[in-house]
């Protein structure tokens, strides 16, 4: 897995789970009384997706994902002078947003599990999922205009630009299956558009519903965005040699689908033997009949031939470039000393992950 520099010593104090656990405090309430208002069954199968009840309806505790986003709008309001708590609103909005994006694409791509548990079209249907997901894209542009303020004019043109670029994204992620070649630029546009798009907006939101002006929103985006690009690297890494019991998601889950993940676009650019043998393996199985019966071992085949053309390290590479990018955007802009130090703390955990 990929490792980044040790953080400032400014940052060495900063508690990463804490600081994810206050977002998820935060925003739990305002998530929650948002989820209360769709009408049924829409309400019970998103209290299904969050992991707030089982598929019987029973009360759970389940893996509600990492909040990185709603931790990052709530500090970006820090970055910006303001209270914790102004940025409530855009971590909501933004989390919405991002879980109506994971209902569409776990249908789209035919996942059947996400955090541990089966996913919503599996257990509600495809319709529900669907339904569901428009719905909480819907809830958070209604949550940020309640407020009525300019801010909040602002922020919502932000968060559906983000939302725009995030369905380009996933568009191009399926067109890209049926492919066979795709570039590394192309592949890292996409994951700008499907993954850094909304992270860059999570680390403005909160900073422009506290006032912030353009410059250190757009300066807070920038570093959200290479942050993102970072993520999805991380990500890439983790759908081809994830441990199943940390990501919840089957071995080699990004194979199984054909995507074309920046390990395996790197090692498809790459050259040499075995990039030229996985290039005639990947164009084999977009042909196959057969494709959905293979074994581990014929993926297993696939996931060492990316390692050997060095897609694997490439990524883990770019993944630690897009991180020092990103931290360097922050010096380009004054914020309390604490506040930069748990940005930069959130981006190494971003980096530095299991799943």
């Amino acid at each position: 897995m990929p490792t980044v520099p040790p953080a400032s010593k400014a940052a060495d104090a900063v508690d990463v789970t804490a600081l994810l656990e206050r977002g998820r405090t935060l925003a739990s309430p305002v998530l929650r009384a948002a989820i209360d208002r769709l009408a049924p069954p829409m309400d019970t199968v998103a209290a299904y997706h969050f992991g707030w009840i089982d598929a019987e309806g029973n009360p759970a505790e389940g893996d509600g994902g990492k909040a990185v986003r709603p931790a990052l709008a709530v500090l970006s309001a820090e970055a910006a002078g303001a209270a914790p708590e102004v940025g409530v609103p855009g971590a909501v909005a933004v989390e919405l947003v991002h879980n109506f994006s994971l209902l569409h694409d776990d249908l789209m791509d035919g996942d059947e599990q996400r955090r541990h548990r089966d996913t919503v079209w599996k257990v509600h249907g495809p319709a529900q999922a669907i339904l569901v997901g428009d719905a909480l894209f819907a809830l958070a542009n209604e949550l940020l205009l309640e407020l009525g303020t300019v801010e909040a004019g602002r922020a919502t043109r932000r968060l559906t630009t983000a939302t725009r670029a995030l369905i380009d994204g996933q568009a191009q992620d399926i067109s890209y299956e049926h492919r066979d070649r795709v570039s590394v630029e192309e592949c890292l546009e996409m994951e700008g558009n499907k993954t850094g798009a909304l992270l860059a907006c999570a680390c403005s939101i909160g900073a422009v519903l506290g006032g912030a002006d353009d410059r250190t929103a757009d300066t807070l985006e920038k570093y959200g965005y290479h942050l993102g690009l970072a993520f999805q690297a991380v990500d890439d890494l983790l759908g081809i040699w994830g441990d199943p019991v940390a990501t919840g998601k089957q071995t080699w889950s990004d194979l199984r689908q054909r995507k074309k993940s920046l390990p395996v676009v790197a090692a498809l650019a790459a050259g040499g033997p075995a990039s030229e043998r996985l290039g005639e393996l990947l164009a084999a199985d977009a042909r196959s009949s057969d494709f959905e019966n293979f074994s581990e071992e014929e993926f297993a085949v696939r996931a060492a031939l990316i390692e050997e053309a060095g897609g694997r390290e490439w990524t883990a590479q770019e993944a630690r470039r897009q991180h020092t990018v990103a931290i360097e955007a922050l010096d380009t802009i004054h914020m309390p000393d604490q506040v930069r130090a748990q940005f930069v703390e959130l981006a190494d955990f971003v980096v530095v992950r299991k799943r």
